[in-house]
Order: C-alpha cells, then structure tokens, then sequence
C-alpha cells in the first residue's frame, strides 16, 4: 500500500505530526479522477419506462434489492473496482466518472445512445421448437436461452416457433443510476489487488512483492484447481501491463511437504508413563452368559 503523504518537513526541525492523517484511498471529495483510474462505486440502476414506471435493473446495496424482489442469492453485494475511461461500464456512466467528486451521491440519466445502444431488430429470430426439445429445455415467455453461442430472451411461444430476442436487455431504454465513487486506488499495489478484486476476487489473499517494475505474485491454493483463475489469470495479467506500466509479472504456486511427525522428547514419554501409571485401575469385564435362563414357563416346548 502506499504510505500516507504528509508536509515535509522544516530544515532542521522534525516533521509535526499530523492529527488526522489519512490513508491513500480516504482522499478529499474533490480529488480529481482521470482516465486510467481504478474507482470503486456503489450504485444502483433503474430502467426509466415512457410512462413514468422504473424497473431496478442492479445494484450493489443488498437492502434495495430485496425490497424490490431483485435479490440474488448467489450475488456479493458491495461496492466494486473498476477502471475508469476504458469501457469497462456504460458509456454514459463511464463519461460522468471522469468528473465526478469522491463520496458524493450523484445521479445520472443515460439516454439509449450513451447506455446499452439502440435495439436491432434483426436480434430478434424465429427459431424451431425442436432446437429447444433437443436441449431439453421448456421455453416459455420471459426464459434467458443461449442459442449458437449467443445469449437472448424467449418474447413469444407459438406453436411450433419460438421467438428470441438477442439484444441487449437494456437496449433502447434511457437509464438512471444513482452512485457514490467511493473511494480512488493509490499506489502500485493498492492498484494491484484493486484489478485482482475486479477481475478474480480474493485480493487479500495474493502475496506480493513489487521491486523494479516486477511485480511477484504468490497465488492462494484456492486458485489452483479453481477453472474461473485459469480464465481470469489472462485478464489480470492484460490489465497489470496496460495500467499499471509493470514490465514483468510473475504468479508462483507453492507446494510445500508436510513436516514430518515430531517424535515425543524424553521428557513428555515419562510424562506420558506417569499419567498411565497413576490412573485409576479399569475392572476387568463381567462375564456375559451366553444365554440367559428363561423361567419354567417361558421355555420352548424342547428344553422342559
């Protein structure tokens, strides 16, 4: 991480230290964001319907989503990295990032153009309902499908034809977001781990060590059966080079051997013979008859 800044100190005198120093990513609201950057924001986006109506479309604020039955189980809700100026969100948003002031509550209206483009209706395919029996699948209205290596919505089931629509769900809608840029990353490192949360996750559990444009990256044994870090890893290593201008990056994996077992000293085998030695003597098993007697009249017919 990188250090806190703080005045040089006067010619002959010692730096005064400071009473409220901050830490690199605590910078003052009007801290200027450029291109490159790595901002982590906290949001929430809305579809503005003609009528006046707005859909929740995602967020990273738990408590919104399931108030308007948008919760998913399997999502981590919390503000997240990203990199600034480079595509990596909406156009419309990605433009606003550039002037926007840390921890303040903006809000921003994107038109189609500037959001997820216009809907082409040629994105919108017949398809056979065969195509779908074949993979086992029941379509119906509203059901998400990939077909040909292509992601769509089911619009329409009729008869034999299946309707898809291949565009982009958010395509043609005018947006709102309401966010906060909660935070800048500062520093090689803190920019490192930032770009690992952004493509893999689990930043705090990499080891680092940067020295001359090298930077060493100890990889947690979570990633070393883990499909999503051989995918991701090619990522991370694109974007190390393009932002953070590191010449050289290393993952290494370590298998360590397993110490062998210690051999107890002299001291704790005597400890453990004197333990043994006044421990309370255990009686010996009663003998369990083999058979217990029944009485006269409970006897079977042959033993009387």
């Amino acid at each position: 991480m990188a250090k806190t800044r703080t005045k040089a100190a006067k010619k002959g005198k010692a730096a005064p230290k400071p009473s409220h120093a901050k830490k690199p990513h605590e910078e003052s609201p009007s801290a200027k964001i450029e291109k490159g950057d790595v901002v982590w924001i906290d949001y929430e986006g809305w579809i503005l319907n003609p009528d006046g109506n707005r859909i929740l479309f995602d967020t990273t604020r738990e408590e919104l989503a399931k108030k308007e039955d948008k919760h998913d189980e399997k999502k981590m809700y919390s503000e997240f990295p990203i990199i600034v100026g480079h595509g990596r969100v909406l156009p419309g948003l990605d433009e606003a990032l550039l002037v926007a002031e840390i921890g303040k509550d903006l809000e921003l209206t994107i038109p189609s153009e500037k959001g997820a483009g216009e809907r082409d209706p040629k994105l919108v395919e017949l398809h056979p309902m065969r195509e779908f029996l074949r993979q086992e699948i029941d379509p119906h209205v509203g059901m998400e499908v990939t077909l040909t290596g292509r992601r769509g919505t089911i619009t329409q089931v009729t008869g034999g034809r299946v309707r898809v629509d291949f565009n982009n769900p958010l395509a043609g809608r005018t947006l709102l977001y309401r966010y906060i840029v909660t935070k800048k990353a500062f520093g090689t490192e803190e920019r490192l781990r930032a770009i690992l949360e952004m493509d893999y996750g689990l930043p705090e559990r990499f080891q680092i060590t940067i020295n001359d444009g090298t930077a060493d990256i100890v990889v947690p044994d979570v990633c070393k059966t883990d499909e999503r870090w051989f995918v991701s890893k090619f990522r991370v290593v694109a974007d190390f080079r393009d932002f953070l201008g590191l010449e050289k990056i290393r993952f290494v994996e370590e298998y360590t051997k397993p110490a062998p077992a210690k051999a107890p000293t002299k001291a704790e085998a005597k400890a453990v013979e004197k333990a043994a030695e006044e421990a309370p003597p255990v009686p010996p098993p009663t003998e369990e008859r083999a058979e217990e007697e029944l009485p006269p009249d409970e006897k079977a017919p042959e033993e009387l």
